[in-house]
């Protein structure tokens, strides 16, 4: 048997450790790890159009399975079309190997054609990044590569030249076991005392949950329940916990809703649950506060801290649940949840007049549909800027689902490509993009890839020709809207050009039949819905100084516009409330 190159065995290592694609677009210095992938079949390649999209695809695949993932990049302007994308999968948590492949080696430091410095270039957005310039540095080097993606949480870079990829690999015997999987973290015994000292002091608690409750929602309702605590979340915590709970009060930031706001300034002590919610201007600075998180990294970092506590939410929990007293009290509790409610009938108010008559389509009500038509276990992909909004509030986990966006690193763009990596996990799994144009113009090339891969993913574009977010932001700070039009073709037409269904929505009633229409389609389809772009009336309280890029640091916003099946379940939790 032929012995292995250098390429070869990086492909090997990489399908011990459960990887399964590598997305990517080829190129000479990458030759012979696509030619390994090529010949391996535990991998496969997929050829996208742009290399931004293999990391925002690898990033999805890997949110979805919990995973590792593999991308990669020819030197120089390859690989640094990862760098968008990889800095998504790092800020949100998705173990994905990056292979940045590289120069010849007898000419990096000598200004060649191309050359970059992509172990340098990617630190930031990665926990390890290193470059094999010598074939004695595998397998070890890429091993360690993998386990801080996977133990860490994040992205991991390998820089490989081309020509070290050819060479001959050094003995297997190297090798070692790899780590595939995380352990769970219990809290110190002092630590899980001094916190069920604090709760059975205090009369009011509330629960603030994000992405960090994977996993652990019946151990946070248990919790709830027994401390008699609202509970609220920000957005990445909205698919984990929003659903089936009876002590939900909505979100908190810019996107948020209800009494979330409430419930985290007028308790006498908040537990931040999972969360590193990033807006301190929305969290109080006169309430005791504890934070539970895996990461002590990000414990103390937004706001004033009494008490850190490092563990895994669900095993903290269940070290809790026993050990705190049940509290009886359910008045500030269900204070809470009437202001829920309360807060909910008044937008839905304002949202509800006339809106499945209105021209342009109000994009609430496009949400509101997809949201009803949309199977239960469908993967919702949502694009940056006022497609949060519209993800936030319209579109109801049922603990099926799964809604995932660059909710941390905030980049466009990221919905059709994601909406790919989520595909490629299941193909008979509904995959919706929620697009804005201008997200789905700046990689719309890759709309290629749904057709030439034959994905199923279906694109409901929210078409207002315009960059609405950003216009919002202007408009608070007191500018006129300047650079925010799009000049935009029927998208719907451009989808059949490409050998897709496209249809194209104008009026409300046809939006239904659209949306069904497409979604009983056998491949990919696009919906391209012309929205409002005046959908939004910016409350007049709001001033200049509130507005710090994304977010309205503001302390009070709620957007006009509904809020979905959100106010039927703080109905339902409403009439739980015992009556005097």
């Amino acid at each position: 048997m032929a012995k292995q190159n250098v390429a070869e065995q990086f492909v090997d290592i990489l399908a011990r450790a459960g990887v399964r694609r590598m997305y990517g677009v080829v190129g000479d210095s990458l030759n012979p790890v696509v030619d390994a992938v090529r010949r391996n079949a535990a991998i496969d390649w997929v050829h996208v159009r742009h290399e931004e999209v293999a990391a925002f695809a690898a990033g999805a695949e890997a949110q979805i399975t919990g995973k590792l993932t593999a991308c990669a990049g020819s030197c120089g302007p390859g690989n640094l079309h990862l760098i968008n994308g990889l800095y998504d999968a790092h800020r949100s948590m998705a173990p994905v190997l990056a292979l940045a492949s590289h120069i010849p080696s007898s000419e990096i430091g000598l200004s060649y054609f191309q050359a970059t410095h992509p172990e340098r270039l990617f630190e930031e957005c990665s926990h390890y990044s290193e470059m094999i310039s010598n074939p004695q540095q595998m397998p070890r080097l890429l091993q360690t590569a993998i386990q801080h993606a996977i133990g860490q949480r994040g992205v991991s870079v390998v820089t490989l030249p081309g020509d070290v990829a050819d060479q001959p690999a050094p003995d297997r015997s190297f090798e070692s076991a790899l780590v595939t999987s995380r352990p769970t973290i219990r809290p110190g015994d002092a630590e899980i005392d001094r916190l069920v000292e604090m709760i059975d002091q205090a009369d009011k608690v509330t629960l603030f949950c994000g992405a960090g409750t994977a996993g652990a929602h019946a151990e946070v309702m248990e919790f709830a329940g027994r401390i008699k605590s609202p509970v609220g979340h920000a957005l990445r915590g909205k698919e984990y916990i929003q659903y089936d709970n009876p002590y939900d009060v909505g979100m908190s930031g810019l996107l948020g809703y209800g009494a979330a706001y409430e419930a985290t300034h007028e308790c006498e002590l908040l537990i931040l649950v999972g969360t590193d919610f990033p807006y301190n201007a929305f969290l109080p600075d006169d309430v005791k506060i504890a934070q539970i998180d895996v990461r002590p990294e990000v414990i103390g970092r937004r706001s004033r801290l009494d008490l850190a506590v490092w563990g895994d939410v669900r095993e903290t929990l269940r070290c809790l649940i026993p050990r705190v007293r049940e509290k009886t009290d359910r008045r500030f509790l269900d204070k809470m949840l009437k202001k829920h409610a309360d807060a909910l009938e008044g937008v839905v108010k304002a949202y509800t007049r006339k809106v499945d008559k209105h021209v342009p389509i109000h994009p609430e009500y496009v949400a509101s549909v997809l949201d009803e038509i949309a199977d239960d276990d469908a993967i919702f992909t949502i694009d940056t800027g006022m497609n949060n909004v519209w993800g936030a509030r319209y579109i109801s986990p049922n603990g099926r689902r799964r809604i995932i966006g660059s909710f941390s690193h905030g980049s466009m763009a990221n919905a059709m490509p994601m909406a790919i990596g989520a595909q490629f996990v299941d193909r008979d799994r509904q995959v919706i993009a929620m697009a804005g144009d201008g997200g789905f113009t700046m990689l719309m090339g890759d709309f290629l890839t749904l057709v030439q891969q034959d994905l199923p993913v279906k694109i409901v574009l929210f078409n207002n020709s315009a960059l609405g977010m950003v216009e919002l932001e202007m408009l608070v700070a007191g500018l006129p809207s300047y650079g925010t039009t799009d000049v935009n073709p029927d998208f719907a037409e451009v989808a059949r050009a490409c050998g897709a269904f496209g249809v194209r929505v104008e009026k409300p009633k046809q939006l239904a039949g659209a949306l069904k229409d497409a979604f009983k389609h056998k491949g990919p389809a696009l919906v391209d819905v012309v929205t409002d772009p005046n959908a939004l009336s910016i409350p007049p309280k709001i001033k200049a100084d509130m507005v710090t890029g994304f977010a309205l640091s503001a302390s009070k916003i709620v957007l006009d516009g509904g809020v979905g099946r959100m106010l039927q379940m703080a109905r339902s939790n409403l009439r739980n409330v015992p009556r005097p």
